[in-house]
């Protein structure tokens, strides 16, 4: 990526040299060339390519002040009849098996 920007500003700036040595040519044309040709759409293509990073350094940053502020917990115990880890077929002491009826 900088090597691109690197290469489209040095031949921006050799525009900008020619225009201001030629003989119908002037300085201020040169620096418009050199804003107009480089600087500007230089800027813009890399701060659009620079986004994606961007938007990473802010999501770690965010999730680093998330976890200084809220120290990681365990998740209390569910009373959810799926939620006990123990096997399908098992019931804890002391609750009700399910009674199925015959037809």
């Amino acid at each position: 990526m900088y090597l691109t920007a690197i290469a489209w500003i040095y031949v921006v700036l050799m525009m900008s040299v020619a225009e201001a040595t030629s003989s119908n040519g002037t300085v201020l044309g040169a620096l418009m060339t050199f804003l107009l040709y480089g600087a500007l759409p230089l800027a813009l293509v890399m701060y659009v390519m620079n986004t994606p990073a961007r938007r990473r350094k802010l999501k770690a940053k965010a999730l680093a002040e998330d976890s200084l502020r809220e120290p990681a917990q365990p998740p209390e115990p569910s009373n959810l009849p799926d939620a006990s880890g123990h096997a399908a077929g098992a019931v804890p002491e002391g609750s009700v098996a399910a009674v199925r009826k015959e037809a």
